[in-house]
């Protein structure tokens, strides 16, 4: 899928009724569905654990908190991309915290042109965060298939008497022949010898 078929997913949580009504056009013209928008931290934190979101707008000060520290939990959770609003004069001091937590920041008040380039900023960020989780998933899937196949040898060496190199390639000619993958293999022999 190009990037400009990307559709992508926005909770914005914002008490402010006039800038929801101006945000959300902009959101919908930079493919953004569906924008799910709530006005309150408890309300934010439902949303966010009933459901996963490419983008989290968060418009600080809300009636209940800043917003900084859900921010900054957003970000460290997987796969959103958090984008803080923050009155100018706040701006530098609350960047300071939150930057090295990945949050983007932007100064109050706010232009079309200003919010069109900080989506496409998002927008960057999430496809490079959707690199490394695919990366970060094929590692994994790897060690995992590691992790089955020497349980597999140690119960062939244990079963069968074979010594570790024997049991290595008895696995490695099984899967070979067979067209499968070793971690097939020794999940069969898992399931025959435990």
């Amino acid at each position: 899928m190009s990037l400009r078929e990307r559709v992508y997913s926005v909770l914005v949580v914002s008490a402010a009724e006039k800038l929801n009504i101006a945000l959300v056009p902009i959101l919908r013209e930079a493919r953004c569905q569906p924008v799910k928008v709530v006005t309150s931290l408890p309300a934010a934190r439902r949303a966010w654990s009933e459901r996963d979101y490419d983008f989290v707008i968060i418009n600080s000060p809300l009636p209940d908190d800043d917003g900084v520290g859900l921010a900054i939990d957003i970000a460290g959770a997987k796969g959103a991309v958090v984008l803080l609003f923050v009155r100018g004069e706040l701006y530098s001091e609350i960047r300071e915290k939150v930057v090295e937590h990945g949050v983007f920041t932007l100064a109050k008040p706010l232009s079309r042109p200003v919010v069109t380039l900080a989506l496409d900023w998002m927008a960057s960020a999430k496809e490079r965060l959707r690199r490394l989780e695919k990366k970060s998933l094929s590692v994994e899937e790897k060690m995992e298939e590691i992790r089955v196949v020497n349980r597999a040898k140690w119960l062939l060496i244990s079963a069968l008497n074979m010594e570790e190199p024997q049991a290595h390639r008895y696995i490695e000619k099984q899967a070979m022949d067979r067209c499968v993958s070793k971690k097939e293999v020794a999940e069969e022999i898992i399931r025959t010898y435990a």
